[in-house]
């Protein structure tokens, strides 16, 4: 199927895949003699020759798996491409270098571009009964030090990593617990491992596939010289008065998805090579990966990745002035008209593709505030109710969207086989004297000024909170400032660094915070509906329910609404149900109550997301699905892929 697809053909493709995922990997995926035989002959690549004949590195034959895996560009927005260049991108900080683990997105097993789950770094996988998962690795599959990728780097991370109480006091991540129960590791051979549980586990395939995944395996061999076990004497020189420990220097050497430590292997296509603070990260390519074309070339096609660090906010004037060859990050539809008039003479070109998040725009009142009359009124589902309705979706949509985007509530859209119209459009129109009626219902009379007072006679204030990244939330919630003011709530904004955001939420402080919605806006009842209950701390409207799912009742505040205690229940009805249907059941009642509720407050959906290219660079699709998790961003299009083509001067960029 080719990769631009229709809304139904995408979701159609994406409910065939998920459906039936057990029954489908019950059998190996992908035969080594599949691979074996499909292998065509090896290309060195040409940047790596001098290395290679300097016998610095060991020639490509030596440095690839036996069985690499083979990527087939096939499409007519695909193609076989040369090596050779630099991509240049913009990130608005330090921090955000993770994100070329996102865009590299190479996992034990991931999506593609069909949402199909399917064998990447492992070479196949075979799921029994959905609790019993065994994966077989690439023979001769090396990091990108060149040392041996093994079921000892799976050994040395669950035994001495994950199930280590200094390194880890809270034992194995939840990701890996079904109902409180660590897996079975196996270590069957050198290159064969198995995990099992004693009942099935539906999330752990998609959590090995997800942009932030869950990781089984860790460079041992770098990573056992800091290791209390193997290393004693480095415990020791460490357990002195004022020295950071051991364990610590451990967790900050073993860093896969944060991407900030030059040192560290990786099996993803760049190596980091920057160590921060810099504002400006440097990655070449990783010359042991273990993914080749049907030409026998090794990728990635491009030789280094560069990621500047630029204010957010300048971010779109930047890669609108052709300092960015793929950029989407900190690029809002608000940008468009600015970037389609800079096309021709800065040699780009501006793609829209599909967001797949449940809202662009979302409210987070803060259910676990500190202020207690603040906590009281914020949980009254008809305050809710009344900002809801206070807001002039319409205008909205017309005067930021050109009129393109969804008035919609913060819920799955039209593209998933879960999708009701009602959940969509509870409590979204705009009705002003429904609003003021439900506000005087509740007490909160307005003073001489016209602001309504809250019970202790305070006026109702009310600061919302952002990141400060973007300019999109500003205009929103200007536009909500005035119909809110006409109901008698005055509000105020107030941007913040991102990490000072999310501090003052979880301590209680903030009131209202702003994000985007349902970070999956088009589930199938075969995916996890754990963003619909409190299940960790940085969903923004329950921060403290979240924390005490996610640390067992240690910290944190246990759910206390009612509501919220049933979505609690019904999570973990899901993820015990054995069929589709009652799976489904689970959904649909866990997006009713939502709609209902309104514990986060959406204003529009489906807005399209800007995605600039360089003219030159090749096989970027001209529409794609533009998502976090499932998709990575550019992932799932696998950017190891994206070649630059020679410009007019007949230069590669």
């Amino acid at each position: 199927m080719k990769p631009a697809m229709g809304n139904r053909a995408w979701s159609g493709a994406l409910c065939g895949a998920l459906s039936g995922v057990f029954a489908m990997l019950a059998a190996t995926l992908l035969a080594p003699a599949a691979l074996a035989a499909s292998a065509p002959p090896l290309v060195e690549t040409p940047i790596l020759k001098i290395d290679v004949a300097a016998g610095k590195l060991p020639p490509i034959a030596e440095r690839l798996p036996r069985n690499p895996a083979v990527v087939r560009l096939e499409g007519e927005d695909l193609k076989p491409g040369t090596h050779g260049g630099t991509l240049n991108m913009l990130i608005g900080r330090a921090r955000d270098v993770r994100m070329l683990v996102v865009y590299g997105y190479a996992r034990l097993v991931g999506w593609d571009r069909n949402f199909n789950l399917v064998p990447d770094i492992a070479e196949g996988f075979d799921v029994k009964d959905g609790r019993v998962f065994t994966f077989r690795l690439r023979k001769g599959h090396k990091w990108s030090d060149g040392r041996p990728f093994t079921a000892e780097d799976f050994r040395y991370y669950w035994e001495d990593v994950a199930n280590n109480p200094e390194l880890n006091p809270g034992g194995p991540p939840r990701d890996l617990l079904v109902n409180g129960e660590p897996p079975k590791f196996e270590l069957v051979n050198e290159t064969t491992v198995r995990f099992s549980w004693s009942r099935p586990n539906p999330e752990f395939l998609p959590r090995l596939a997800g942009a932030s995944p869950l990781y089984l395996y860790r460079p041992s061999n770098y990573l056992k010289k800091y290791h209390k076990k193997y290393s004693p004497k480095l415990a020791v020189e460490n357990s002195a008065p004022g020295k950071r420990g051991w364990a610590a220097i451990h967790n900050r050497q073993d860093n896969m998805y944060q991407n900030d430590n030059p040192d560290l292997p990786t099996l993803e296509p760049w190596q980091i090579t920057t160590r921060p603070p810099s504002d400006r990260f440097v990655a070449i390519r990783n010359p042991y990966y273990h993914r080749i074309d049907t030409r026998g070339q090794q990728l990635p096609y491009v030789d280094r990745v560069v990621m500047a660090v630029a204010d957010g906010k300048l971010i779109p004037a930047k890669a609108g002035s052709g300092e960015s060859d793929l950029q989407a990050r900190d690029v809002q539809f608000a940008n468009y008209t600015f970037l389609k008039q800079n096309e021709k003479r800065n040699k780009f070109r501006t793609l829209l593709w599909r967001s797949a998040l449940g809202s662009q725009f979302t409210l987070f009142p803060n259910l676990n505030i500190s202020d207690l009359v603040w906590r009281k009124l914020f949980r009254e589902e008809k305050f809710r109710h009344a900002l809801s309705m206070a807001i002039d979706r319409p205008l909205v949509n017309h005067v930021l969207y050109f009129g393109l985007a969804t008035e919609a509530n913060n819920t799955v859209l039209p593209e998933s086989p879960l999708f009701r119209k009602e959940y969509q459009e509870r409590w979204t129109k705009y009705d002003r004297k429904s609003a003021e009626k439900m506000l005087d219902e509740l007490g909160l009379t307005r003073g001489i000024d016209g602001v309504r007072r809250l019970p202790d006679g305070r006026p109702m204030e009310i600061i919302v909170e952002t990141a400060g990244e973007s300019s999109e939330q500003a205009d929103v919630l200007s536009l909500i400032r005035e119909t809110w003011s006409e109901v008698g709530i005055k509000l105020f904004t107030k941007p913040l660094q991102r990490e000072l955001l999310r501090k003052r939420i979880f301590s209680g402080q903030t009131m209202i915070s702003v994000w985007t919605g349902l970070e999956n806006g088009i589930p199938t009842p075969d995916m996890s509906p754990d963003e619909l209950a409190p299940t960790n701390q940085l969903q923004l409207q329950w921060p403290k329910f979240g924390q005490h799912h996610e640390t067992g009742g240690k910290m944190g505040e246990a759910p206390d609404m009612p509501a919220v205690v049933e979505l609690q229940k019904l999570n973990a009805a899901w993820h015990l149900a054995p069929t589709r249907t009652e799976r489904e059941g689970v959904w649909h009642r866990m997006l009713a109550i939502h709609a209902e509720q309104q514990y986060t407050i959406g204003v529009v959906c489906c807005v399209p997301q800007p995605v600039i290219k360089r003219d030159s660079l090749r096989n970027v699709p001209a529409k794609g699905i533009y998502n976090f998790d499932p998709g990575a961003f550019f992932g799932i299009y696998k950017p190891d892929t994206f070649w630059f083509a020679q410009d007019d001067a007949g230069e590669a960029r």
